[in-house]
């Protein structure tokens, strides 16, 4: 880095991502990125989350966060949604292809894609 000018660039590069840590939006998406959840694939899971979200403009009230182990290593990556005055959602076995619709149907939709969940996942 050379300038501050540079350092500027960088930080509007980079505004998009921003996303990923701030906000107290309506939903919160937690993405569990322990050791686990990366090693099953969890980081592209995380990428497709933000990267909908601001493509779809839902910054406003959609916040994408990480989080350490949810406990559940045997169904990661594993990602929890959760919406002002409704329950936790647990998603389990995501992909960013699960991501993407996730965002269409339950974020945008408001229907719950129950067979991604952990109710429906084999214990």
């Amino acid at each position: 880095m050379k300038s501050l000018a540079e350092l500027q660039a960088i930080r509007e590069k980079m505004r998009d991502k921003v996303v990923l840590r701030e906000g107290s939006n309506d939903v919160r998406v937690v993405v569990g990125m322990a050791t686990c959840g990366i090693a099953a694939g969890a980081r592209p899971v995380l990428n497709a989350f933000v990267e909908e979200v601001n493509a779809k403009n839902l910054t406003d009230r959609v916040t994408v966060s990480q989080t350490g182990c949810i406990g559940i290593c045997q169904f990661e990556p594993v990602v929890e949604v959760f919406e002002a005055g409704k329950d936790k959602v647990t998603y389990v076995k995501m992909t960013a292809e699960k991501a993407k619709e996730v965002i269409e149907k339950h974020i945008i939709g408001g229907k719950v894609i129950a067979e991604y969940t952990v109710d429906r996942a084999k214990l």
